[in-house]
């Protein structure tokens, strides 16, 4: 077990640093001098290039990307172009936001998709299954903006009754910090349950013709315990493993959503980035993002090795 931790270590490390050189590089090489972008087109070349010197934009490229590795370790991702600030401090005040959405998201679509997956599984063919089949199409066929746009007329518009714009901070209330992040977790947690519940359902159809699953019911256990103990443990690492990239995938950044409810977060800042060409802001961003992913996947794999016997068998060797 040790030794496949550490493998996926090593492998999660060579990921981030292969990243770093692409990350580095070919945002290096677009056209276009960050020194003028910073001073404006009316600024004299003297004043560029004395700001390109001072930003170290006159050394080599590897001189600059070892210089840019050692400040990363040190969590110095440098200064934004565009906001004057920090990265390190932007990405900070940007975290709360985007990860409260995301894990919300989460536990809304997990829940869902679990509860009707499973559902369907045991109750095949019948009507629960046909409702959680549409429920599959409909999740991933209707475009998140979409749904966004019909949640804030309905739920902010007519009825009033939440926020469709803002953030507030847990520490400000909770019950207003719920408010706040219910609908876009709502818009999320819609485009990732469909996905998910397949994967559940077909799972637990699956664990459901498993020899263990007679010897279950021949030991005159209860259906809860057939149903929770064993068939939904052997059905969790493909689900698992759904969860771990959907969650990292909105961990990263939920542009379109926080757009539309004009979300301070991840999402945002990778938009005013690349509309502004804020290289040192979208190269902090790009690790940020890519270390968010691969922490999130490594710890899943450990958990589907520990929930998975076979797993775990074929590390050790047996």
């Amino acid at each position: 077990m040790l030794s496949y931790v550490l493998d996926r270590l090593k492998s999660s490390i060579l990921v981030l640093f292969v990243v770093s050189i692409i990350t580095f590089f070919v945002l290096m090489i677009i056209p276009g001098n960050p020194a003028q972008l910073i001073l404006g087109t009316d600024a004299t070349p003297e004043a560029i290039a004395e700001l390109s010197s001072a930003m170290g934009l006159d050394k080599p490229l590897y001189q600059r990307y070892l210089s840019w590795l050692l400040d990363l370790f040190k969590l110095d991702m440098g200064k934004s172009y565009v906001y004057g600030e920090s990265v390190t401090t932007l990405i900070g005040r940007s975290i709360p936001v985007t990860f409260s959405i995301s894990i919300f998201a989460m536990a809304m679509a997990v829940f869902i998709a679990f509860l009707f997956g499973m559902l369907s599984a045991i109750k095949k063919n019948s009507i629960i299954d046909y409702f959680s089949r549409s429920l599959m199409q409909l999740g991933t066929a209707i475009p998140s903006f979409w749904i966004g746009m019909v949640l804030i007329v309905y739920f902010g518009v007519r009825l009033k009754v939440l926020p469709v714009s803002g953030f507030v901070p847990i520490d400000r209330g909770f019950a207003d910090f719920m408010k706040s992040i219910f609908l876009p977790s709502l818009v999320l947690a819609i485009g990732e349950v469909g996905t998910l519940l397949r994967i559940v359902r077909s799972s637990m159809l699956d664990s459901l013709k498993q020899d263990y699953m007679d010897m279950a019911r021949v030991k005159g256990l209860s259906a809860g315990t057939i149903y929770i103990k064993y068939a939904l443990r052997g059905a969790l690492t493909a689900p698992l493993t759904i969860i771990g990239m959907q969650l990292a995938k909105l961990a990263g950044g939920t542009t379109v959503v926080e757009t539309i409810f004009a979300l301070p977060g991840l999402g945002r800042l990778v938009l005013t980035a690349v509309e502004h060409r804020d290289i040192v802001l979208l190269q902090g961003l790009v690790m940020f993002i890519t270390s968010t992913v691969v922490i999130v996947t490594l710890i899943v794999d450990i958990l589907v090795m520990f929930l998975n016997p076979r797993i775990k068998s074929f590390h050790r060797g047996e």
